[in-house]
């Protein structure tokens, strides 16, 4: 037997809800609905409430915006303010 194996650490996954392809969990920005009902996006990964996740791209969140896959995730009405200010945070991190 070896003495100094490590166990291969399994990498979490998840599903971008705009374009559907499975990524490494650190990969994808998290969208949060918050306990209060706040929206917002979550790149750290911890905040607490439901979340879904969306690469980081712009189309994908505007394919998930078109198809309202985030409102089906988080089990609620988004509003157009809050896509515009996730749009903007987007953009300052592609910048």
């Amino acid at each position: 037997m070896a003495a100094n194996v490590k166990p291969v650490k399994k990498i979490p996954t998840r599903r971008c809800t705009g374009c559907g392809e499975h990524f490494p969990k650190i990969e994808l920005i998290r969208v949060v609905r918050g306990p209060e009902g706040d929206v917002s996006l979550d790149k750290t990964g911890k905040k607490s409430g439901r979340g879904a996740y969306i690469c980081k791209s712009l189309s994908c969140l505007k394919k998930a915006r078109q198809k309202k896959r985030l409102e089906a995730s988080l089990e609620c009405e988004i509003p157009d303010d809050v896509y515009a200010v996730m749009e903007k945070e987007l953009l300052s991190d592609e910048g």
